[in-house]
């Protein structure tokens, strides 16, 4: 949801400075792989320490930072990454309630809504992936990656400053569970596009 309508401001701040890397020879891929390793730096240096907060902080910078590089591959020829930063950003929060919560429902309920958080970052691209391989656009969906993210982090930042854990967890349920409908609702999107073409 929110992927696809609050892309206007990151896009008109960056494109000068996505104009000034394409003159210079930079490709998306290179400030996706910038962007990715400072992600996975902030998630396991900090988040995955019990920093949530200020690693909350961190990765919002990043991750608005990483805007960059869309832009940057509407102006060229240059394809973007995979989004590796965005498994490290669950992993990291699943390490910290296996090791910083306390022994408990929450924590277990907590790790296993991590564990499915990790599999539907990989899931939801790559449903969507796949329809594109066979000329669909399936952008759609709850929870696209910006609604996971935040999501995810803010409510383990709120839990940080001193909420309930449930807080925590009831974000990393919704999570998972946003991510398995929202690939749902790509492959339905995409069978059913294939559908009307072949009964066009």
């Amino acid at each position: 949801m929110l992927g696809n309508h609050g892309r206007s401001i990151p896009r008109a701040v960056f494109t000068p400075l996505a104009r000034l890397l394409a003159k210079a020879g930079v490709t998306p891929n290179m400030v996706t792989a910038f962007g990715t390793a400072a992600t996975i730096a902030v998630a396991f240096g900090v988040v995955a320490q019990g920093w949530i907060w200020q690693g909350g902080i961190a990765l919002a910078v990043v991750m608005f930072g990483d805007s960059v590089d869309g832009t940057l591959a509407r102006m060229t020829t240059g394809g973007t990454l995979d989004r590796l930063g965005d498994g490290a950003v669950f992993a990291s929060l699943t390490y910290y309630a296996v090791f910083h919560m306390e022994e408990g429902t929450a924590r277990t309920w907590a790790v296993i809504a991590g564990l499915a958080s990790i599999v539907g970052a990989a899931a939801v691209p790559y449903a969507r992936a796949r329809a594109e391989s066979v000329g669909v656009t399936a952008k759609l969906g709850i929870a696209e990656r910006t609604d996971r993210l935040l999501i995810a982090m803010g409510s383990a930042m709120i839990m940080d400053l001193g909420a309930s854990a449930w807080v925590f967890v009831a974000g990393l349920t919704w999570v998972a569970l946003a991510s398995f409908i929202t690939v749902g609702q790509r492959v339905w999107y995409t069978a059913r596009h294939i559908d009307e073409a072949e009964g066009a």
